[in-house]
């Protein structure tokens, strides 16, 4: 077992290359690259990274060169002969030759191709521009250099015996989380920690110590590389990337509307088993599922990546359950936010009730939280997302209204085309109403007396009048919509 802290002090990390291979990446990204290489290869991508606690300053803490050394030299990689035997022998998901043989001559040939870099306001601005299937696996590795030159910023502040108590503390605290999961009945975790790791070195660590304290709970990594190594199952699907960017490319509204549902098709004519993951949450997860089709409730399961966890799965289950599928059949994946004590209550809440299975990322792979002066090593929020397709904009609305991004004319079309928003509209809408039915029901006594018997009348009469004309226009839109898309 590599020994992190001397490794740190004795080297300062230059025998480490943050990203050491074009598969240190997340399995989903092969997967996902495969199927754009196959249904929209020509489709031009922007890709643009996006730091979103403004607090942490990496421009200020990350040098500018070793940003562009570690930069150049992922693009510098190329598929090695041993990891392409992995990845066109290897058995993933049940299957064998997962990967095709002409997207396996595409990839051995890959180089990344050319960032743009600048500095902003204390920020980095990081794009990659190009054909879709070769700019989408810049994703990963950037944020991970950019999440990794920063902790080697801080930790080239620290003495030799800092390192040491540092590393120990965080393994403690790591195997105290493994120690609280141990105990789960049936239980099913992966690591999906590699984009906003400390470091591979300790990525490596906590998937090895999930390994030996969970044994056959753990069920495997995103990341390839690791999983190569390790003799681990490599554990992914696909994205939110897929459907923001067929959703960019649809020229019509209704075409908009379709697009979350044509990615699935096209995913549902590559893959089978548990690899049919439905991710909902793109543009709503409750309009997603209202809408959905029917071949979709077949599906094997769902994963929840934003809002309320538990809320997900209860839509997830009562969406089965309407569809007449047993959800005790279906598998949920949680893989948003989670720390060890969530997943505990997660576990016990749906166990039984539908298959549950956790993806667990930062808070497994770095947590670091609370161990050093300034709290310094905090993890923080980036991401590294697709902001344009063919020169159109990008949008995601999420069911956690702090993760939409996209310009503000485009999220306003996306939630009215997608009925985003509505039902929080019109929970507040009945709130208020209920609100001032009771004020006036406090009230209702000295109203009285103020406008009398006849003033009452004449009120309740006045809001009959508007009652009925306010049920007229509902039912005159209805009919309209109604002829207009010949549908009920």
């Amino acid at each position: 077992m590599v020994d992190i802290a001397t490794r740190v002090w004795n080297h300062k990390w230059k025998i480490d290359p943050i990203v050491r291979s074009l598969i240190d990446t997340d399995f989903y990204k092969l997967l996902m690259c495969q199927s754009v290489f196959r249904n929209k290869p020509d489709t031009q991508v922007t890709f643009s990274l996006i730091n979103r606690t403004k607090s942490v300053r990496l421009a200020e803490l990350v040098d500018e060169g070793e940003l562009r050394e570690q930069l150049d030299h992922v693009r510098s990689l190329s598929l090695t002969r041993g990891e392409s035997t992995w990845m066109r022998g290897n058995t993933f998901y049940g299957k064998r030759s997962m990967f095709s043989p002409e997207f396996m001559d595409w990839f051995e040939q890959l180089r990344l191709p050319p960032y743009h870099l600048e500095k902003r306001d204390g920020q980095y601005e990081l794009t990659f521009e190009g054909s879709w299937p070769e700019v989408m696996l810049w994703e990963i590795p950037a944020l991970s250099i950019l999440m990794e030159l920063r902790v080697r910023a801080v930790l080239g502040t620290m003495g030799r015996f800092e390192l040491q108590i540092l590393y120990a503390r965080a393994m403690t605290k790591l195997w105290e989380k493994v120690e609280k999961l141990r105990p789960l009945q049936d239980l099913h975790v992966a690591d999906f920690g590699t984009r906003r790791r400390h470091s591979f070195l300790w990525q490596d660590w906590a998937v090895q110590a999930m390994q030996e304290g969970l044994g056959d709970g753990f069920t495997g990594t995103s990341n390839c590389l690791i999983a190569k190594n390790r003799d681990l199952a490599a554990i992914g699907t696909n994205a939110h990337e897929l459907p923001m960017v067929y959703s960019a490319l649809a020229e019509t509204d209704d075409a908009l509307f379709q697009a979350p549902y044509d990615v699935l098709s096209d995913w549902h004519d590559e893959h089978d088993g548990n690899l049919r993951i439905i991710l909902p949450d793109t543009y709503g997860t409750q309009g997603f599922l209202d809408n959905a089709p029917d071949w979709l409730a077949g599906w094997t399961g769902i994963r929840v990546d934003s809002g309320d966890p538990a809320t997900g799965a209860e839509r997830a289950i009562n969406w089965w359950k309407s569809r007449d599928e047993d959800p005790r059949e279906k598998l949920v994946i949680f893989s948003d936010g989670l720390d060890a004590d969530k997943i505990v209550e997660l576990h016990n809440q749906f166990l039984g009730r539908t298959r549950v299975s956790f993806g667990w990322g930062t808070m497994l792979t770095n947590d670091f939280k609370g161990l050093t002066p300034d709290d310094a090593l905090a993890p923080f929020s980036m991401v590294c997302k697709a902001v344009s397709a063919n020169g159109k904009p990008t949008v995601k609305l999420s069911d956690n209204p702090k993760k939409a991004m996209g310009p503000a004319e485009e999220i306003e079309r996306y939630k009215r085309v997608f009925g985003v928003g509505d039902q929080v509209m019109t929970a507040a809408v009945m709130i208020g109403v209920i609100a001032i039915a009771y004020l006036f029901m406090l009230l209702a006594e000295p109203i009285i007396r103020l406008i009398g018997n006849s003033g009452a009348a004449i009120i309740s009469r006045v809001m009959g009048m508007i009652l009925a004309s306010v049920a007229a226009d509902a039912v005159l839109s209805a009919f309209l919509e109604i002829v207009r898309t010949g549908a009920l």
